[in-house]
């Protein structure tokens, strides 16, 4: 199954996907978003209403969402890829390295992607994101897969100039973090470590790589996440990025307004995103 969030005839919405439609599923299963379609343990009900159900808009004529529109938690795995370690000449990390994000970083699937007016160094992160969809603290690497609703695609922009000296900063500028276009839910997706991830700027492939070749696996960064934070449903977790970023590149390629950037992971589909100036 496929869910998102979207906005249709003015009202925000969420649904699931069917074919080329969208089955909406607030009134359908009473309740107000997916974030609390999760938390109330919904999974069945709207997998019954999308089923018996036929599609309410066309999914050419709705506005996506962020798959998660207000998250209670963005986490984020960095440098999770020996690839990218390598590009960037770090050390492989002895633990998961997390970092936060705020969730008016957010944009949905085909939205704009702001480049901040302080810089230029504007960089794309293609990344595997998951959506925790059963609340839990200290959670065993072996049950953690039991935790996660579904998985979706990412983009960690990055304003690099800002994040040499404060991660926190050039990780946190508004609508610099495209979510989306769905959640497949984890029955489609058993074994996330066979994924295949593709990033393209302006249809020119500039990362791939498969999520085998992550450091620490999904299990390990769920598990290490519940460590320090108790995990909620709706709650989102980034595993990291492959090597290609911009910055690495020589010269550096830095996203520009016009530009247009796609994250397509097998299995989920394309995040697509057009970069504007604020």
């Amino acid at each position: 199954m496929r869910l998102l969030s979207f906005v249709a005839g003015g009202r925000e919405c969420f649904g699931a996907v069917s074919g080329d439609g969208v089955v909406a599923l607030n009134d359908k299963i009473g309740q107000p978003d997916l974030c609390a379609a999760l938390a109330a343990g919904a999974m069945e009900a709207m997998r019954r209403a999308a089923r018996e159900s036929k599609p309410d808009h066309k999914l050419g004529d709705i506005k996506f969402l962020p798959l998660i529109p207000k998250p209670n938690k963005i986490l984020c795995a960095g440098i999770n890829y020996r690839s990218h370690a390598a590009e960037t000449g770090r050390e492989l990390p002895r633990q998961p390295s997390m970092f936060i994000r705020f969730a008016d970083t957010l944009i949905g699937h085909g939205g704009d992607m702001i480049r901040p007016a302080v810089s230029d160094n504007f960089d794309y992160e293609g990344e595997l994101a998951l959506v925790i969809g059963k609340a839990g603290r200290r959670i065993k690497p072996e049950h953690a897969l039991d935790h996660v609703a579904g998985y979706t695609c990412f983009v960690d922009g990055s304003v690099r100039d800002y994040q040499k000296f404060s991660v926190t900063s050039g990780k946190n500028f508004p609508g610099t973090g495209p979510l989306g276009p769905w959640l497949v839910t984890t029955d489609e997706i058993p074994d996330p470590s066979r994924l295949t991830l593709t990033t393209r700027l302006n249809g020119q492939q500039v990362q791939h790589a498969t999520t085998d070749q992550l450091i620490y696996a999904i299990s390990q960064i769920v598990a290490f996440c519940s460590d320090f934070t108790a995990l909620s449903p709706g709650d989102v977790i980034a595993t990291g990025t492959p090597e290609g970023v911009g910055h690495s590149r020589k010269p550096p390629l830095w996203m520009k307004p016009g530009d247009v950037l796609e994250v397509e992971i097998g299995g989920i589909g394309v995040l697509r995103a057009h970069i504007v100036d604020e």
